[in-house]
């Protein structure tokens, strides 16, 4: 982390996972444990039905809501569908885009794209993920393939909206299995998609942009990740549905930098 320039982001993403109700209950907890610290920024992205309980509850403290996905499109034939302007009448500052479950689906780099144009459009901070296979990173791809996910999702971007860009690196192959990154591999491509940034716009965007670590960062591993100078937060799967996991990533998030 380097608090100089960026901002720290402990984001959780909390899936498929949770009712209002159970969210509610969730949010009375997180209240009564959150650290004091005001070192990094907080947000918890909630399924959809959810996302009202959850700007209620957290109303008054530092925790913004987010949502998981949204639709490129203002509005329209689109059944099931949400777009960014409601989330953000709903109460959410940020959306998460790209996530790499949403890409199996098949949800594409031109997807990718346009919703994170919308996002910026309505004021919500997109957080848009990247990240590689097993395969690729066998293949010796990673870098390029990484390369390739960030400039397209940031074409069209301007040099003052992509400073409300949040980027996240999450390695699939990490993803929901137990396997994490090592530090130092979490670095280097960190480091690597601020290079990317720096050749798309300049070295100033590049020292500002928030870049977190998305591969199963926990309570356990989470001191070592954020030491790291470019990993600046957490896009957090599992840990973040436990109140008292999620409140050690905060903690390790508030960690002294030299």
């Amino acid at each position: 982390m380097n608090r100089k320039y960026r901002k720290t982001l402990i984001a959780g993403n909390w899936k498929m996972n949770k009712t209002p109700s159970q969210t509610k209950e969730f949010m009375t907890q997180l209240k009564a444990i959150m650290p004091k610290g005001r070192w990094c920024d907080i947000a918890l992205c909630v399924p959809a039905v959810c996302i009202p309980a959850a700007v209620r509850a957290m109303r008054e403290t530092r925790v913004g809501i987010g949502a998981e996905n949204c639709n490129a499109n203002p509005s329209g034939a689109y059944t099931g569908e949400i777009a960014a302007d409601m989330l953000v009448d709903a109460g959410c500052k940020y959306v998460i885009i790209g996530h790499s479950e949403r890409r199996a689906m098949g949800e594409t780099d031109a997807d990718v794209n346009a919703k994170v144009l919308a996002a910026l459009n309505e004021g919500l901070i997109p957080i848009v993920c990247c990240g590689e296979t097993l395969e690729q990173r066998d293949a010796d791809v990673t870098a390029e393939h990484i390369a390739m996910q960030i400039k397209l999702a940031l074409q069209g971007v301007s040099e003052e909206k992509i400073r409300k860009v949040v980027i996240a690196y999450e390695p699939i192959w990490a993803i929901g299995t137990g396997r994490t990154a090592t530090p130092e591999q979490a670095e280097e491509v960190c480091e690597h998609i601020r290079t990317v940034v720096r050749k798309l716009y300049s070295s100033k965007h590049a020292r500002a942009i928030t870049i977190l670590y998305g591969g199963s960062m926990n309570e356990k591993n989470a001191y070592d990740l954020l030491a790291q100078p470019d990993i600046d937060g957490g896009l957090i799967g599992g840990a973040s549905l436990v109140p008292e996991k999620f409140v050690q990533i905060i903690e390790a998030a508030n960690q002294p930098v030299m």
